[in-house]
């Protein structure tokens, strides 16, 4: 496990990183020549080429490489070490440098990113031995511009706030890979990949992408498998030469996040029937096994991230993250930071409409009980500026709505393969947010299933978790490309039987009370 604190922003990359085969996309290999002679007079490249053809078949040797072999090999004495880096064909020279001991010091670093809508996080790799030497985050500097995707991709309708964007999102990457290099005392130009895990959004403001045709029917992205790019094609701050690799996108929202999340989860490989729930931003289910795989995306977040609740905030020092209301009416909160409290973030939202509802404060429909439009959280006497922390009338029907969301969302999946809850096996929620939530909370609520818990796992921060395994294994780049062209995504937006269940879906924790039995008896015990 790597937890890691930078600024206000507390960062947990994974609950559990898997062990991998170590194959990994840039690779360090020893090449021990014979002089040329009379009886061998091959030219100096084909010798390389033929010395590493057993292993890595025809290796590229771009032109400003060739140019320099003549002089390095023999300046080398035919001894040296070389970086071959994958691409679309096969492999590539990267880079060689002496073998002598002394050059042991030289370093092959890899770097795993997870670029989210708001937090950004990367993981510095030792590809030798696949060691996460450290890890730093912060957020993304889009953020400034625009808090959700859709603002952001109406302020990117133009040019100069496209630029504006993709600037915005190289600085915050090129700032934490300077500070991750500091950290750990690493160079910038001995990192020789960068793989990254985004949504499709993210993904195109990297790029420099148009995303216009994104957020209006049909719904098509530009791209959705970049292949191999080179980290100057982007302006990324690591060897030049280095690797570029996005996981694949399938849809206009579903993005190379949730394809780590399938990764992660090894929910494709199993016979069980699986459900994946990454929600952030943006809202994105995955249902299926090792036959098939559905998938659908919708804006289910922003009410849980705080963006429009009153008293909202995201995870940071002041944010109250968990809630608990006594029998007689006190509540007890816990703050990041233990410091007075600002507001109340997403995971805190969740535990107080869950405690609420359980002590009738509000109704199955939303509404608050005994003639009162709001619940004080934090009298303004314990808050940090002076005000008090409520959740209003209008937040809890916000929430609703996200819940509602996700509900229908999950129905409309079902419902498409012919399948109920009781035959969900396995249940995966991902994301920085789902790590924090308190599961029983949100299934209290409705915004996770009620299934048998030992059948529920929180995955943590899948999408960095992908990221660092298709760097260090070619085996797992690969099945995420399976993974991509074996999902069959469900457009929401066009979907008028999900907007039908939608409407029908906004009670705690659902309309249908026999879908949440536990909740159901919560409920009974306590005479509501």
């Amino acid at each position: 496990m790597i937890k890691e604190s930078v600024g206000s922003i507390n960062i947990l990359s994974a609950v559990k990183q898997e062990k991998i085969i170590i194959n990994p996309i840039v690779q360090n290999v020893h090449v021990h020549l014979a002089a040329p002679s009379m009886l061998d007079n091959r030219a100096d490249a084909d010798r390389i080429r033929d010395y590493l053809k057993g292993k890595y078949g025809r290796v590229r040797i771009p032109y400003n490489s060739i140019r320099a072999i003549p002089e390095k090999c023999r300046e080398f004495n035919w001894d040296f070490n070389v970086l071959l880096k994958k691409n679309e064909t096969g492999w590539e020279l990267l880079k060689f440098f002496a073998a002598q001991a002394e050059n042991k010091l030289r370093k092959n670093y890899g770097l795993a990113v997870d670029i989210g809508t708001t937090t950004v996080v990367v993981a510095l790799i030792d590809m030798e031995t696949g060691m996460c030497l450290g890890t730093s985050a912060g957020y993304n500097g889009q953020v400034y511009f625009a808090e959700d995707i859709l603002s952001r991709i109406y302020f990117a309708s133009d040019h100069k706030g496209l630029c504006k964007l993709q600037a915005a999102i190289k600085e915050t990457l090129n700032a934490l890979i300077d500070d991750v290099c500091s950290k750990c005392c690493a160079f910038n130009e001995d990192i020789t990949a960068v793989t990254v895990g985004a949504n499709t959004v993210m993904l195109h403001f990297l790029l420099g992408l148009d995303t216009s045709r994104i957020s209006r029917e049909p719904y098509t992205p530009v791209i959705n498998n970049t292949g191999f790019l080179t980290a100057e094609d982007v302006g990324i701050n690591v060897h030049p030469k280095g690797v570029l690799y996005c996981l694949p996108s399938v849809g206009s929202y579903i993005g190379g996040d949730v394809l780590a999340g399938i990764l992660v989860s090894n929910m494709h490989e199993r016979e069980g029937i699986s459900l994946l729930v990454d929600i952030g931003t943006n809202g994105e289910i995955i249902l299926g096994n090792s036959d098939w795989l559905v998938a659908c995306a919708g804006a289910a977040g922003p009410a849980l991230e705080g963006g429009v609740v009153a008293f909202g905030m995201r995870a940071e020092v002041g944010a109250i993250e968990k809630v608990s209301i006594k029998p007689c009416g006190e509540v007890v909160y816990k703050v990041i930071g233990d410091v007075k409290p600002k507001g109340i973030c997403g995971s805190g939202l969740v535990d107080c409409l869950s405690e609420m509802l359980l002590n009738g404060i509000i109704d199955r429909s939303g509404r608050f009980t005994g003639g009162a439009d709001y619940f004080t959280v934090v009298p303004a006497a314990l808050s940090a500026n002076g005000q008090p922390i409520v959740v209003t009338q209008v937040d809890v029907k916000n929430i609703l709505r996200t819940k509602g969301a996700v509900n229908a969302a999950v129905e409309v999946l079902l419902e498409g393969v012919g399948c109920n809850i009781g035959d969900i096996e396995y249940f995966f929620s991902a994301g920085a947010f789902g790590r924090f939530l308190d599961i029983e909370s949100a299934v209290n609520i409705g915004l996770y299933p009620d299934l048998p818990r030992d059948r529920m796992t929180q995955l943590g921060n899948s999408s960095l978790e992908g990221a660092r395994q298709v760097l260090l294994s070619i085996d797992r780049l690969l099945e995420a490309e399976k993974i991509a062209t074996r999902i069959t995504y469900f457009e929401l937006n066009s979907s008028q039987e999900f907007m039908n269940k939608f409407v029908g879906s906004k009670f705690f924790p659902h309309t249908n009370l026999d879908y949440y039995p536990t909740v159901r008896d919560r409920l009974k015990e306590k005479g509501l």
